[in-house]
C-alpha cells in the first residue's frame, strides 16, 4: 500500500465513521471491519501484497477463525466508539483508537495495522500500547523489533525518505477498484493453477489409455498360453528335467518352440500357463469397461477445464474446484465421484459408470437423485434428510447434471426425485416414478 493512499483513507474513515459495529478475520491475513450504516472495508495484510478494498458482495468464508487473536479482536473492537484514526508516526501504519464500555467502565484499545513490507502485521494494543495479541508474533531471533504479548510495542525504524503524494479524486471508487483488480488477478492465477493440475490429471489418463492392451491382443495371448499348456500336457513324457524349451508341432502342424522354466516343476508350469490364459481371457472381456471409465473420466476433466476457464468469479471457481482436503479418505479417492458444496448441501456427481453405481448404492432414501430425461448422463445425488430441498439447490444440481453430461448448448429436461423412488435394474440403469422435471439451459 502506498503512503498517500493510506493518508487519504485515514482521513476518509475519520470523517465518515464513528462506530465499529463488528470486526472479524475472513481470510488468513484479512480482516473485515463493519462500520455504521452497514459500510464495510476489508484490510488485507498479506506481506508484500497488502491491500484495502470495498466489495458489496460478501466473500466466501472457507473456514472459521477461532485463534486467541480472533477472540480478542472480536471482543475488543465489536460495538465500540472510534475516538481517532491516524497514520502512526507518519508512517504506513493505520491506528484506530477506540473506546468501549464493559462492566460499568470504559476500556481503551488500539487496532494497529502495519502496511510496512516485512513488518506487515495486525496488532491489538491496550491504551498503554501493551500488546494484547497479534496476527504475527515476532521474537528477537527474527527481528530487532519484538512483537510479544505483554510487552510494549516499539516503533518500527522509520525510513528516511519523503513519500510521494498524489491526488485521489474518489477514495471509495479507488477501494472498489482495488477489489476489482485483486479479483481479476486472483482469478487469473487460480484458473492457471487449477487448469494446470487438471491438465496433468488428463495427461495421466491419456498415458494409461495409450498403454492399455487391445482386446484382440489379449485374446491372442490367452489362446497361445492355453494352446501351449495343452501341448506341454500332451508331450509331458518327452520333457526332461532342466529343459529350457520344447520344440513341437502345434495344432496347425507347424513347428513351434515353447519356452520352459527349468526352475519350476513342469506340472506347476503348465498350471501357471492355464491360469495366465484364464486371466488374460477375463481381462480381454473387461478391458472395454476400464477403457470406457477412463474415457468418461477424461471427458469430465475436459468439461471441468472448460468450466473453470469460463468462470468469472472466485466463488464460481471455488464451487467447481474447492481446495483439496489433505485428510480425504482413500475410499473417496478410489470411488472418483466429484463433490460440490452449495448453500449447505453436498452435491455428488458421478463421472463414470463405476462412480454412478457407487452413488446409487450408497445414497440414502431421502437423498435427491437427478438425471437427464431419456438421455445417458451422469447421476447426481444431493444429500438430504428432509422431505424437500430448496429450489436453488435443485436448479444447481440439475445444471451440474447437464453441464457434465453434454458438450452441446441448448435446453435440456432433468428428472429428479428422492432416492427411495429409484429402482436399480442393472449397473447404473434404473427405473423410477413419482418424479419432477426441471428445464435447464446451458
Amino acid at each position: 500500500m502506498k503512503y498517500y493512499v493510506l493518508k487519504y483513507l485515514t482521513s476518509y474513515i475519520k470523517n465518515s465513521y464513528k462506530i465499529i459495529k463488528s470486526i472479524k478475520r475472513v481470510e488468513n491475513s484479512t480482516i473485515l471491519i463493519e462500520f455504521e450504516k452497514n459500510h464495510k472495508i476489508y484490510f488485507d495484510l498479506n506481506k508484500g501484497k497488502s491491500l484495502i478494498y470495498k466489495n458489496d458482495q460478501p466473500l466466501v468464508i472457507t473456514k472459521d477463525f477461532i485463534a486467541p487473536f480472533d477472540k480478542i479482536l472480536i471482543k475488543t473492537f465489536s460495538n465500540c466508539v472510534i475516538e481517532n484514526v491516524l497514520l502512526h508516526n507518519d508512517d504506513k501504519i493505520i491506528r484506530f483508537y477506540i473506546q468501549s464500555k464493559s462492566s460499568y467502565k470504559y476500556n481503551k484499545a488500539i487496532l494497529h495495522l502495519e502496511f510496512t513490507g516485512k513488518h506487515t502485521n495486525i496488532i491489538i494494543l491496550n491504551g498503554d500500547e501493551i500488546v494484547l495479541e497479534a496476527l504475527r508474533h515476532i521474537n528477537q531471533l527474527h527481528s530487532s523489533r519484538v512483537v510479544k504479548v505483554g510487552q510494549k510495542l516499539q516503533d518500527i525504524p522509520k525510513k528516511g525518505f519523503v513519500p510521494k503524494i498524489e491526488e485521489i479524486d474518489d477514495i471509495e471508487k479507488l477501494l472498489y477498484n482495488n477489489f476489482q483488480n485483486r479479483e481479476e488477478n486472483s482469478i487469473l492465477n487460480i484458473k492457471k493453477t487449477k487448469i494446470i493440475q487438471l491438465q496433468k490429471d488428463k495427461d495421466k489418463i491419456d498415458y494409461i489409455l495409450n498403454k492399455l492392451p487391445k482386446k484382440e491382443d489379449l485374446e491372442k495371448e490367452s489362446k497361445d498360453c492355453y494352446d501351449n499348456a495343452n501341448l506341454l500336457l500332451v508331450n509331458l513324457n518327452n520333457i526332461k528335467p532342466y529343459d529350457k524349451e520344447l520344440v513341437v508341432n502345434n495344432l496347425d502342424n507347424n513347428k513351434i518352440t515353447i519356452q520352459l522354466d527349468p526352475k519350476i516343476n513342469i506340472n506347476l508350469y503348465i498350471n501357471k500357463l492355464f491360469n495366465k490364459a484364464k486371466k488374460l481371457k477375463q481381462k480381454s472381456k473387461s478391458i472395454f469397461i476400464q477403457k470406457d471409465n477412463l474415457i468418461q473420466k477424461k471427458s469430465f476433466l475436459l468439461t471441468m477445464i472448460n468450466s473453470i476457464s469460463g468462470s468469472n468469479t472466485l466463488n464460481e471457481i471455488e464451487f467447481l474446484s474447492p481446495k483439496r482436503d489433505k485428510n480425504r479418505s482413500r475410499s473417496k479417492k478410489i470411488v472418483n465421484y466429484h463433490s460440490f458444496f452449495f448453500n449447505g448441501y453436498k452435491i455428488m456427481l458421478g463421472i463414470n459408470q463405476k462412480s454412478n453405481i457407487y452413488l446409487l448404492k450408497n445414497s440414502k432414501s431421502t437423498d435427491f437423485w437427478f438425471h437427464l430425461q431419456n438421455i445417458n448422463s451422469s447421476h447426481v445425488i444431493v444429500q438430504n434428510s428432509k422431505k424437500n430441498i430448496p429450489y436453488d439447490v435443485i436448479e444447481k444440481a440439475a445444471y451440474l447434471c447437464v453441464q457434465f453430461s453434454t458438450k452441446f448448448k441448448g435446453a435440456y429436461l432433468v428428472d429428479f426425485t428422492q432416492r427411495r423412488n429409484i429402482k436399480i435394474e442393472n449397473g447404473a440403469n434404473v427405473t423410477y416414478n413419482l418424479y419432477d422435471t426441471i428445464n435447464i439451459k446451458i
